[in-house]
């Protein structure tokens, strides 16, 4: 990996409770990496200690071969947007958006070349002479985008910047922040707490707990192979079974693991009177009670009671599940190689 910014032993404590305890991380160039995890885990923190508006206790941060573990905000080539946007109220769009220039003593004709390109990538050209209150959330977003864009910063970190947005415009400007992204090659830490938008963002995800690195991997490593407990109940609606309820289910283990997960929708439904088809060798079939419905939009979940243990099931939304009900008898079945044996906790 070519080490575009590179974190090394990142500590910081607020009193005496450590909020980032030993993080090493390395980006490529152009790369996106999410940072994902619980509120409290770090991740925020992480970010303004590379921007310089944290102070370490300890660590190196490296970006594009310069150390600037000590130098301030202003001279880190840094861009950084919140999730709060942090506009200037009394200046106008284009005002905010040229702010970065003006205090670094661009040219105004340069800094309102500058501002009405980045403008039109945002798709806000029309709204350059408006003041900040008058726009959406959503649109207040992407000035702020803008904004961190203009003085070409060699890194852009991105804390929570969606969190805030209603659910329609956080999907419709995700899409537009990972484009102008990939158009730019612009090397990026995103921050946030949302599974499917780190999923669809990322080129790399590092899922963080209690000021640590837990595991790190492409969108597709993370949610098929979890290694650990944590990582498999914040990637998703894994079902994490103890080693007594694995052996329940699926009567023989070739693991001396004690934890283990299977995802919701490796686990197959038979409705009550439906047959498994011959060709189901290998797989393991136990009957059950369904406890709950839910419909979640293209997903069905439901809730299944088999030998003792509620185990979540994922259907697609295809109109067929829909007879299924809470109280009816069903069929699960059960595939032993998707069965993930987990590794402990720190090891």
């Amino acid at each position: 990996m070519n080490d575009y910014l590179k974190l090394q032993g990142i500590r910081k404590h607020f009193g005496q409770a450590p909020v980032l305890d030993g993080v090493d991380l390395s980006v490529s160039e152009g790369e996106l990496v999410t940072l994902l995890g619980p509120s409290g885990c770090g991740k925020s923190t992480l970010l303004r200690c590379i921007a310089g508006l944290t102070e370490l206790d300890s660590g190196s941060i490296v970006l594009a071969g310069r150390d600037m573990t000590g130098l301030p905000p202003r001279s880190r080539d840094v861009g950084m947007v919140f999730q709060s946007y942090a506009l200037f109220p009394n200046l106008t769009v284009s005002q905010n958006v040229e702010y970065g220039m003006r205090m670094r003593g661009v040219a105004p004709a340069a800094r309102r070349a500058r501002s009405a390109e980045l403008l039109a990538m945002v798709d806000l050209e029309d709204k350059r002479d408006v003041h900040p209150q008058s726009l959406s959330g959503g649109q207040q977003q992407r000035v702020a985008l803008a904004r961190s864009l203009a003085v070409q910063p060699k890194l852009l970190l991105l804390d929570e910047p969606l969190s805030a947005l209603d659910a329609r415009i956080r999907k419709n400007l995700r899409a537009e922040i990972r484009d102008i992204q990939r158009r730019l090659g612009m090397t990026t830490l995103f921050v946030t707490h949302d599974q499917e938008e780190a999923l669809i963002m990322s080129d790399r995800i590092c899922i963080m707990n209690q000021g640590r690195m837990v595991q790190e991997g492409s969108p597709e490593q993370l949610y098929t192979a979890p290694r650990t407990e944590f990582a498999a109940r914040f990637m998703g609606s894994y079902n994490v079974l103890s080693r007594a309820e694995a052996l329940a289910l699926f009567r023989r283990i070739e693991s001396r693991a004690d934890r283990f997960a299977i995802r919701p929708e490796s686990v197959t439904l038979l409705a009550a009177g439906e047959r498994v088809q011959d060709d189901a060798d290998g797989l393991i079939d136990v009957h059950g009670e369904v406890q709950a419905v839910s419909v979640l939009g293209s997903i069905i979940r439901a809730t299944v009671v088999a030998e003792g243990i509620a185990l979540t099931v994922d259907l697609l939304n295809d109109g067929r599940w829909l007879r299924v009900r809470e109280g009816d008898r069903v069929t699960l079945l059960l595939d032993p190689a998707q069965l993930l044996h987990l590794e402990q906790e720190g090891a």
